[in-house]
């Protein structure tokens, strides 16, 4: 079975796929602190509840945008799973081109997104990704990275605004039920909402205007269903791009590998 991690700033998906389809999905804050044992602990007991054990993971491909904490993830690879892990950025392939004058600076996650829309929908896309950061990466009817937007994720401009304004309280990101608040907590959440949704549209019109063709949006990220029905300006909701994407990058680099975890499935 593989083991995909997909860490954000905020948290963490492990995920596991038994060679037919994800068997299982966990989350977890990120912290960079966190060592291989720790990671050990708590994904041998997650993996319990499901009937697995860490002795039925055979393989590991790892996507970070957390520099620091990518020695405790190769070594909980290394340590308890027995195998190399796949790093998204390091010497492995994606089978799409990169279309930006430094390659390098491509999140990983951005390029696996961009793989993961590729294989799901036709011609040229936007792909919104609403994490710690709301990320608009254009990506050609190819499947090519062609670059993007970089903004302030929803949670984060929400507690930016908490924390410079001493008298605005902390408060849960919801849809209001109408765009003018008649308290505090109500003008607050009326302003995150729809003025992320403002942004959202804003932006995805300035790209289409620039790229001057059509573009089918695809809206991803832990957030990203809080916009579902609120805009018009997303075409499609799909939580499984990155996973769909680190499937796929590992199956194109490893095909030993492949055929070992199809007959390490069960039947």
């Amino acid at each position: 079975m593989l083991l995909a991690i997909e860490q954000g700033n905020t948290n963490t998906l492990f995920a596991v796929h038994d060679g037919s389809g994800w068997a299982a999905q966990w989350r977890t804050a990120t912290e960079a602190g966190r060592t291989a044992d720790e990671y050990a602990v708590w994904l041998h007991q997650l993996l319990a509840m499901q009937g697995l054990t860490l002795g039925d993971l055979h393989a590991c491909i790892i996507s970070s945008v957390v520099p620091q904490s990518l020695f405790n993830l190769r070594n909980l690879a290394r340590r308890y799973l027995h195998a190399e892990p796949l790093v998204i950025g390091e010497n492995v392939e994606l089978g799409i081109p990169v279309r930006i004058p430094k390659p390098s600076e491509a999140g990983a996650d951005r390029l696996v997104n961009a793989l993961g829309a590729h294989l799901a929908y036709e011609g040229a896309l936007l792909v919104v990704d609403s994490g710690t950061a709301t990320t608009f990466d254009v990506v050609g009817a190819d499947g090519g990275f062609e670059g993007g937007v970089i903004a302030p994720g929803i949670n984060l401009s929400m507690e930016a605004l908490h924390e410079a304004a001493a008298r605005l309280p902390r408060i849960a990101i919801r849809r209001p039920s109408c765009v003018v608040g008649v308290d505090t907590v109500g003008a607050m959440q009326s302003g995150v909402f729809w003025g992320y949704v403002g942004l959202i549209e804003g932006l995805i019109a300035r790209i289409k205007s620039e790229t001057d063709k059509p573009l089918t949006v695809v809206a991803t990220g832990g957030v990203a269903s809080l916009f579902e029905g609120a805009t018009n300006a997303i075409d499609r909701f799909d939580p499984d791009l990155t996973l769909r994407g680190l499937l796929e990058i590992w199956r194109r680099n490893t095909q030993t590998d492949t055929e070992r975890l199809n007959a390490s499935s069960p039947h």
